[in-house]
């Protein structure tokens, strides 16, 4: 009779074992993450248990069917909750452009987590190493270096990019709210569909004229939004670098596209951000739709946040040159494709046009600080972000 299984293959047991703590404990990780993170980039199957789950929860629709309800409540948490990652996960904790009280800080990591995206120091953690090697080796979900479905959903699936760095957050680790709701991240989710549950089922109850349940409002509150939310979000990551106009010449390819900042409520605004990252909003102008934003704005009124950081004029002044080079640059490959288009009026206005992009090129240089305004700036405000705190010691790491 051969050993059990166990007995024969311990450290393939040890292996499972650790992967199912990890579901619950994110910080559970006995090799150390210096292990994990030289690992080379592969798929944890074992570890994507819970992602597979959420995915293969929308086929729930199929016995749970639908009603008006439960589909309007799916459409709100997306963009409620598509808020809380482009205005919480991103402009708060990843990029501190705005400020709010300690509790404040906590209510927001909360609210962050029903997202199912990780804890916020993860994500600020992923996001800050992201802007430090945007579409470079090191960047873990460049579609140029590793392609696009790995950019889009596989990095989230290597163990390499599992741990949190603390290291690398120390003006968030300090805080051992934020480290316990990093490090058991699935607490929020959990309560969030324990939540739709009960309400889908308290309608059947109180109103059985809305024709819902507990199930149906599972499946389609927690699995389809949630789902649909992942994917939306991983658009930035993908998309972003692909797709688009380059406004500012930045050192990655970092790109503005309108529908992706309407699917991402402002983030689209790609390039704009990968420009000036430290400012609060993404669409530089009125005209570029930035939906996060508007909410921040309105919660700004109410005293709960403070210090929106605005776009510098400089910046400013920079895309107006940018635009206005764009805009000639059009016309004259108009003209070359077609022999018959008139650059009359283009000549007349050209040297005027570019007297005064000069003048304001050399006003603005002159008034501008220019440490934090060259090409790379999403490297040095990043930088400048992790070391602001580094008098405070991270928590100890745990295992």
């Amino acid at each position: 009779m051969s050993a059990p299984f166990a007995a024969s293959h311990p450290s393939i047991v040890r292996r499972a074992f650790a992967r199912l703590i990890q579901w619950f404990d994110a910080d559970y990780i006995p090799e150390g993450r210096d292990a994990l993170w030289a690992e080379k980039d592969r798929v944890d199957w074992l570890r994507c248990i819970p992602f597979i789950i959420l995915h293969g929860g929308c086929l729930g629709v199929i016995w749970v069917g639908w009603s008006p309800i439960a589909v309007w409540t799916t459409v709100a948490l997306y963009f409620v909750r598509m808020f809380a990652v482009t205005g919480i996960h991103h402009r708060y904790f990843s990029h501190k452009s705005y400020s709010t009280s300690r509790f404040g800080q906590f209510l927001l990591a909360v609210f962050a987590g029903t997202a199912v995206q990780r804890g916020s120091l993860w994500w600020a953690y992923h996001h800050r190493h992201h802007h430090q090697h945007s579409d470079e080796p090191e960047d873990a979900h460049s579609p140029h270096v590793h392609g696009f479905w790995w950019s889009h959903i596989g990095w989230i699936t290597s163990r390499r990019n599992f741990p949190t760095d603390y290291t690398k957050i120390r003006d968030l680790a300090k805080y051992p709210e934020l480290v316990f709701l990093n490090r058991f991240d699935l607490i929020v989710p959990i309560l969030l569909a324990v939540a739709l549950f009960t309400t889908g089922g308290l309608l059947a109850h109180v109103a059985p004229g809305l024709h819902t349940t507990g199930a149906q409002m599972l499946v389609w509150g927690f699995f389809v939004s949630t789902t649909v939310l992942f994917h939306g979000t991983a658009c930035i990551n993908s998309f972003t670098h692909l797709w688009g106009k380059r406004r500012f010449d930045t050192t990655d390819d970092s790109r503005n596209s309108l529908v992706l900042a309407l699917i991402t409520l402002g983030e689209g605004w790609h390039n704009n951000h990968h420009r000036y990252q430290a400012c609060t909003r993404q669409g530089f102008y009125w005209w570029e739709i930035d939906i996060t934003y508007y909410g921040l704005k309105a919660l700004s009124w109410t005293g709960f946040i403070w210090g929106l950081k605005p776009v510098p004029q400089s910046i400013l002044d920079e895309a107006a040159r940018a635009d206005h080079l764009h805009t000639i640059a059009a016309a004259q490959h108009a003209a070359s494709h077609h022999p018959d288009y008139s650059l009359s009026n283009l000549k007349k206005v050209v040297p005027a046009a570019a007297a005064i992009a000069v003048a304001t090129a050399t006003a603005s240089q002159a008034a501008a600080p220019k440490k934090a305004e060259g090409p790379a700036i999403h490297r040095d405000v990043t930088e400048e972000t992790h070391n602001l705190a580094k008098k405070t010691p991270p928590p100890a790491a745990q295992s």
